[in-house]
């Protein structure tokens, strides 16, 4: 049985609370998460110690004796992305398979620093938003995707990455400038392409649920209602991604989502102006 350690920022939260199961229902047993950090505990939620007994998961007390002692590693802390690369920087020196939960990072230059410490060091890493892999998207044409509009839950900090990466994993990366045409209380914003194509996300509060309208240059569209269990497919691949260290989504994708997060957090504070990304 191979062994996952997880890295926190704490972890009594939600992606702590389930993944251990899902890993090991994947795996069929192959895996199990059998350690733990936490950098901190918070008021109102189990103390790191309460939540590794309750688990089953034995806490250490350091990254580093987390990093020894796994095959594969987990950095979680998905609601914290500016914990990540702190939180990372000895796994992705380990040469050992790691995932780093969304949002993968605050800003581009993290997103590269990581990425480079972890090409230095040869340690297989990738991360992504689990809406990737929804059954709705597979077999999706690319080729010729005009104009995108995606509908979504929650609030840009810490959801957006769920409509930013499908969009990014249909449109591909060539985005030049962004454009902010939400509000406070729904937030939007609009991408734009080098060639001209464009894709704008809404975000309309915790029961929209997430959907997507396409329009192709033939003059199709195509409407999808994302039902699917993909936090159930997005295991499957992390298992799989574990068991062949070939990560499934490409560094030049998740810097490009980075960026977009990044320069379209700015473009909040100047509505309706488009802002180029470096």
């Amino acid at each position: 049985m191979k062994k996952i350690g997880f890295i926190d920022y704490f972890l009594d939260e939600w992606h702590a609370e389930k993944y251990p199961a899902w890993i090991d229902k994947a795996s069929s047993g192959r895996m199990q998460v059998a350690y733990a950090y936490g950098k901190t505990n918070l008021d109102g939620k189990l103390s790191n110690a309460e939540w590794s007994q309750k688990k089953g998961i034995q806490l250490l007390d350091s990254i580093e004796e987390v990093v020894e002692q796994s095959d594969y590693l987990v950095v979680l802390s998905p609601d914290h992305p500016e914990y990540h690369e702190e939180l990372a920087r000895v796994a992705l020196q380990s040469g050992k398979p790691t995932y780093i939960d969304k949002t993968f990072a605050p800003d581009r230059a993290a997103a590269l620093r990581m990425f480079e410490l972890a090409e230095k060091h040869r340690t297989p890493m990738y991360s992504t938003s689990a809406l990737r892999f929804a059954a709705e998207y597979a077999g999706i044409e690319k080729q010729g995707i005009e104009s995108i509009i995606s509908l979504g839950p929650g609030m840009f900090a810490n959801y957006a990455i769920h409509q930013v990466e499908p969009i990014v994993a249909l449109m591909g990366t060539d985005v030049r400038r962004v454009m902010w045409v939400g509000t406070d209380k729904t937030p939007a914003l609009l991408i734009g392409y080098g060639d001209g194509r464009q894709a704008v996300f809404h975000q309309y509060g915790w029961e929209c649920p997430f959907s997507m309208a396409l329009y192709y240059d033939g003059g199709q569209s195509k409407f999808l209602k994302i039902e699917s269990d993909f936090f159930g497919a997005f295991i499957e691949n992390l298992v799989g991604f574990f068991e062949s260290g070939k990560p499934p989504v490409s560094h030049e994708e998740t810097i490009a989502i980075a960026t977009i997060l990044e320069v379209g957090m700015k473009a909040a504070r100047t509505p309706y102006q488009w802002l180029k990304l470096p």
